[in-house]
């Protein structure tokens, strides 16, 4: 399990895919354990499912949420390719948590390029904490294809030393009453998966 006395972690996926929803979850669970927590705006065309990347960083004192290359902790990828992108802002014994999902970006939909293969066996010979699964299986047999985020964050839950209490009251705290049970189920999931 990972020590969480400070962290900088990184989100990233495709516009569309929770990663907001995810950093106010992780900013509410840094400031229940009485951290100074900073979480970055969206970056990227998260109207237009164009690359996203957002930063939450939390310890006794940050001043920024910006995470610079090599220094990211934790990668919460919501897609391989993004994945992959982002590698090179990971420590070398960072974490990253990888949807298996595949979302074609715009060169792969206009025929102008292929969709990479072998993405997963790259990372994995880059880093040693690498953990893939289908979080989009997983969150659809929850009965929401849109709990994809919340699956990534029971994993990292399962694999970080926050007391799983702790993420249960911030998901309260955080989703919409009417989703709530179902995201609840996608992240008990999500923490039982790997």
């Amino acid at each position: 399990m990972r020590k969480m006395d400070k962290l900088s972690i990184m989100i990233v996926g495709v516009g569309g895919q929770g990663t907001l929803l995810a950093s106010r979850i992780l900013g509410v669970i840094a400031f229940k354990m009485n951290y100074d927590v900073k979480v970055s705006e969206v970056h990227g065309m998260s109207q237009r499912g164009g690359s996203v990347v957002t930063y939450v960083k939390y310890g006794p004192k940050i001043y920024s949420p910006l995470i610079e290359k090599g220094e990211a902790d934790i990668i919460l990828a919501f897609e391989k390719l993004e994945a992959l992108r982002w590698t090179e802002y990971l420590k070398k014994d960072g974490m990253m948590i990888i949807n298996e999902q595949e979302i074609d970006p715009l060169p792969v939909i206009t025929g102008a390029a292929k969709y990479p293969s072998e993405i997963i066996n790259t990372i994995n010979r880059q880093y040693k904490n690498v953990f893939t699964l289908n979080a989009l299986k997983i969150a659809r047999e929850c009965g929401n294809l849109k709990a994809v985020n919340i699956v990534l964050l029971g994993v990292m839950a399962a694999k970080t030393a926050i007391p799983k209490q702790i993420w249960d009251e911030a998901i309260r705290e955080t989703v919409p009453a009417k989703v709530l049970n179902v995201n609840i189920e996608a992240f008990n999931a999500g923490y039982q998966a790997i």
